[in-house]
């Protein structure tokens, strides 16, 4: 049986190329809470601001793993949906990710991602729902 500490390590060897060259580290991995941590400096845009994307890459990792701990490891997650509402800018420093559940079905998850500054200003809200499939055996 695979554990929430097993597949929050799994997740944290394997976040991938993007996540890597936006410096996404993941801080917190539970059942109920997911955060991770963005350096501004190296994700803006040409007016020196927190891209609106990179918040989104942000949101989406947080969500996906949130949704893949919840998936259980017999089951993986897929995004089927995200939206994000940019309330402030951010110009340097680090942006901090919090995703939490809004539900969490048999074939269906959503979270709520709040992605805010230093100072703890809402920069960002997301929503990210996520397919729960099973696994086919046969697949890697």
């Amino acid at each position: 049986m695979t554990t929430t500490d097993e597949i929050a390590e799994i997740m944290r060897a394997h976040m991938g190329a993007l996540n890597e060259r936006m410096g996404i580290e993941l801080v917190e991995v539970t059942a109920d809470r997911v955060v991770a941590t963005m350096p501004v400096e190296g994700n803006t845009q040409p007016y020196g601001l927190l891209h609106g994307g990179a918040s989104v890459v942000l949101a989406e990792t947080l969500g996906s793993v949130a949704a893949a701990i919840h998936a259980g490891p017999d089951r993986f997650a897929v995004g089927t949906d995200i939206n994000a509402t940019h309330h402030r800018s951010a110009t340097s420093g680090v942006v901090t990710g919090v995703a939490t559940p809004l539900h969490r079905g048999r074939t269906m998850a959503s979270f709520e991602i709040v992605v805010s500054d230093e100072a703890g200003r809402r920069v960002c809200t997301s929503r990210i729902t996520c397919a729960i499939l099973e696994r086919d055996p046969g697949r890697k």
